[in-house]
């Protein structure tokens, strides 16, 4: 294989290839060659097979807490809890499962693309066959329409033009040619290449083939996209992270506690059947299921906004994500381009959206002769309703229409009788049209345009022109802009041009520039993130200054930027990334401009080994390694390809950039969720733990006995927690800086509030064993029964210490949410039936109380309410404890 086969002259290629252009290969030549490089097709990787996927599930510290649970609860004759936490157990394993196996079918969309068939010369003949038999050094010819079948160097172009959108993501044609490139030229600029994937706009050309199946840019795309390790998602390394730790608490405080309680003379077995029921009490199995309906509620509303989420914990990431990569057409803009400014012959740049511009092309002869010219020199077919063709003659057609003309009626007064095509050499074209005399309009490059120009327009006569390098600064400080530009002559003549004539002494017009605007809702969404410190990036395969121009529009960069905001991609210089200084430069990028797939790829790999959580935004098969390597991978579902919406985590029906935002809102809200749920579950076990423990040290009646424990880690565990899960989140979690992804689920912070929540229901339980023990001289059984309501309710009302110190107590996100208020009643009703019904009663050891003694219940469970509230505001004055 030829390296760079750009750089070199087609027919120097051709002589390396030892291929013939009017011969072509042989037969023979093309099965040897088959037999050597293997069939035109991306290879078909062997996907995990779906016992790995299932076993893979298995691995996680989560699982075996859970596991460990259910076993000790059968061993010990608790059926319920045990089939209950096996039914935690099978969720979980069976959402990983699934989602993991839709994920590794994810590439197989781009294989698809390989099955067409094309037309080679082999033996000195044209033949048609299967893109899969398309071997190095074959001469392909290429139509409009053709899919291309495989890499290749040009050597004969007429008006070739191919749409690269889903190689590159850029939407506007490439015309080719057969000029040699520098060997540092991007992908997105070579002209002289064919590729892969690619559709045939316009025209014909011949190319030999370079590259065939995985040797492709599109199956070095597959490939990295196949290599590409997706990461761990946040949620899932803090849960783990939670769970290890957990299960090391859990052994050491079940230990100590039946140690205690066998020194202070309590029956081995009754401690040890209490240590376990502590162990079981204290891992938070509600904890997986409840963050899956708490995820799952996130996709359900996210779904009603047009946002698809396509694994649970997607939704999580989204809110830690810090740093999101976007393409710019199709995402920033409208992918559609528009006419944006005018210039007459006279040299005046008009803004075509001001107001006064329609009134002053009805008044001035010459600006009224660009918009006819922009009509009639134009291949749109206008009578049909939804015209197809180029973006720019379609942009010409709407623009003219938003001024008041009718189209169809000049194109009718006017009939076309002769054309001249554009082509890559002439970059113009031209139409003859006849009305009693003939006039010729004319559109292209202006460089091309104005050298057949011998006039300028000026008003209702004709001058010499004379001004070209005036014009030329004009053009250029446009195209600095991020504009494309197209010039516009005309000529009258009373006989009909030929070929050879139509382009003499032409009379300039003016210029037109072109733009793909900017979406008017991303810049709004825009300052959300930056309120949010989520950094936006810029990466496309477009230019340098059309990227700063969307990007100053949209508020991504400022009028007055640095230069080193923007990159271009052969700058890069990832492999000098060991140098601090360098590092922070590239991290301080706002636009890479001119990048290829796999320098996507490579920036975000760069960014999260940097410590960034990083989300991709991306619509073409170019972005398929990078949606897939992204800690979130978004895809567009209107204008994205198969291949980008099968790899990505999230898909926005409807295209919109804004819908992102709603995205990472919910990811928040639900981390804040989980962190709240999380400090109230072992909050609410720690203080079991430490009831049990403080009661044997100091040989008190038990405040619970092993099946009382089970049965509140069932109803004032879960509900409640369900309940915080569901919970729309603070008013201005938008506005709070991302959390730090290294940091785990619960900070110093949180465990410093689970402690504190922990000691003060403890402290209410134990006030009432010792009120009931040492005042009311009850009975030991009574003195549990009063304990252990005790803890519900205290328990019940821990919900309540979730808020942030600094919210009011009586108004919160707690307080609004429904859900809780129904969790409280739900638990207190499942206590009182327990109380009622008999069998049930007796199983718990619950015995009939007087009302008074209820009272002094919800004394000392206030209690706890109260001194936590008290303990949480005092330091938080101190400044050293504020977040709940």
């Amino acid at each position: 294989m030829v390296q760079k086969p750009f750089t070199i002259s087609s027919g120097e290629f051709l002589d390396l290839m030892d291929v013939d252009p009017n011969q072509g290969r042989s037969l023979d030549e093309a099965r040897l060659l088959l037999k050597k490089y293997g069939h035109n097709q991306i290879p078909q990787y062997k996907p995990k097979s779906r016992s790995r996927i299932l076993a893979d599930q298995l691995f996680d510290p989560i699982v075996y807490i859970l596991a460990v649970a259910a076993l000790l609860a059968f061993v010990f004759s608790d059926i319920m809890e045990g089939l209950a936490i096996l039914s935690v157990l099978l969720i979980s394993i069976s959402i990983g499962f699934f989602m993991e196996l839709k994920a590794v079918r994810s590439l197989e969309a781009l294989r698809k693309l390989g099955e067409v068939k094309t037309t080679v010369i082999r033996s000195g003949k044209k033949q048609i066959v299967r893109a899969a038999e398309i071997v190095p050094g074959d001469i392909i010819c290429l139509q409009r329409g053709g899919v291309v079948p495989a890499d290749g160097r040009l050597f004969f172009v007429d008006n070739l033009s191919i749409k690269e959108s889903a190689l590159t993501g850029e939407s506007i044609p490439v015309f080719k040619n057969d000029n040699i490139l520098p060997a540092n030229t991007s992908l997105t600029e070579r002209t002289n290449m064919i590729y892969r994937g690619t559709t045939v706009l316009t025209g014909f050309g011949k190319a030999i083939i370079t590259a065939t199946g995985k040797n492709t840019e599109l199956g070095r795309i597959q490939q990295m996209g196949v290599n590409a390790e997706k990461e761990r998602t946040p949620l899932e390394t803090k849960l783990n992270q939670l769970g290890k730790r957990l299960i090391w608490l859990t052994l050491v405080l079940t230990f100590l506690i039946v140690l205690i309680g066998c020194f202070r003379g309590k029956e081995l077995l009754f401690m040890i059947e209490t240590g376990v029921a502590l162990a079981v009490a204290s891992i938070p199995e509600g904890l997986p299921i409840v963050a899956t309906i708490a995820l799952a509620q996130g996709m359900y509303r996210l779904s009603k906004k047009d946002v698809i989420i396509k694994k649970l914990e997607a939704v999580q990431t989204l809110g830690a994500t810090d740093v999101i990569f976007t393409d710019k057409t199709g995402t920033l803009t409208e992918d559609k381009m528009k006419v944006y400014s005018l210039a007459s012959s006279k040299g005046e740049v008009l803004d075509v959206a001001g107001g006064d511009f329609k009134r002053r092309v009805k008044h001035d002869p010459v600006l009224h002769r660009i918009i006819q010219a922009s009509i009639l020199c134009n291949n749109i077919d206008v009578n049909v309703d939804n015209p197809t063709g180029d973006s720019i003659e379609l942009a010409l057609i709407d623009f003219a229409r938003g001024l008041g003309y009718d189209v169809n009626a000049i194109k009718d007064e006017y009939p076309e009788c002769m054309e001249l095509p554009f082509n890559a050499n002439r970059k113009l074209m031209a139409t003859v049209h006849h009305n009693g005399d003939f006039v010729v309009y004319a559109k292209g490059a202006f460089e091309s345009l104005i050298s057949h120009c011998r006039y300028y327009q000026d008003e209702n006569e004709k001058k010499p022109f004379g001004n070209t390098e005036e014009w030329n600064e004009k053009i250029d400080s446009l195209a600095a802009q991020g504009l494309r530009i197209l010039a516009f002559a005309y000529k009258e003549t009373e006989k009909a041009p030929t070929e050879e004539n139509i382009l003499n002494q032409l009379v300039f017009l003016g210029i037109i520039g072109f733009l793909d605007p900017a979406r008017k809702d991303v810049k709004a969404t825009l300052d959300v993130y930056k309120k949010a410190g989520i950094k936006v990036v810029m990466v496309t395969g477009d230019h340098p200054s059309t990227s700063k121009k969307i990007a100053q529009e949209v508020g991504l960069l400022e009028a007055n930027a640095s230069p080193t905001k923007i990159i271009r991609g052969n700058d890069i210089g990832l492999e000098n990334s060991q140098n601090k200084e360098r590092v922070q430069r590239l991290l301080n990028v706002t636009i890479f401009a001119r990048v290829s797939p796999e320098q996507k790829l490579n920036l975000v790999s760069f960014y999260q080994q940097n410590g960034h959580i990083v989300g991709m935004i991306g619509d073409g098969i170019n972005d398929v390694p990078a949606l897939k390597k992204a800690d979130i991978g978004i895809a567009m579902g209107i204008r994205g390809t198969e291949a980008a919406r099968e790899v990505a985590d999230v898909i926005l029906k409807n295209d919109k950039f804004t819908a992102i935002e709603l995205a990472i809102h919910q990811g928040r809200v639900i981390f804040q969720n989980i962190r709240q749920f999380v400090v109230y579950l072992l909050s609410c076990n720690l203080a079991e733990i430490l009831s049990v423990g403080f009661a044997a040290l100091l040989n008190l009646p038990l405040p619970l006995l092993p099946l009382q424990i089970l049965f509140l880690n069932l109803v004032t565990d879960i509900f409640p927690a369900l309940a915080l899960g569901l919970g729309k989140g603070e008013s201005d979690i938008m506005d709070q800086p991302p959390k730090n992804p290294k940091a785990p689920i619960l900070n110093r912070i949180q465990w410093y509030a689970i402690i504190i929540y922990g000691l003060s229901i403890c402290a209410s339980v134990m006030g009432m064993v010792a009120y009931a023990h040492f005042v009311l001289r009850l009975e030991p059984i009574i003195i549990n029964n009063l304990a252990f309501y005790t803890l519900v309710l205290a328990q019940l009302l821990n919900v309540f210490n979730m808020p942030k110190s600094h919210e009011s107590f009586f108004v919160n996100e707690v307080t609004r949410n429904p859900w809780v208020w129904s969790a409280i009643l739900l638990s207190i009703a499942i206590t009182g039936l327990a109380y009622l019904i008999a069998p049930i009663a007796e199983a718990l050891s619950l015995k009939n109380l007087s009302g008074e003694t209820f009272t002094i219940v919800l004394v000392f469970a206030l209690g706890s309410l109260l001194l936590a509230q008290l303990l949480k505001r005092l330091l938080a004055s101190t400044h050293w404890f504020r977040v709940s």
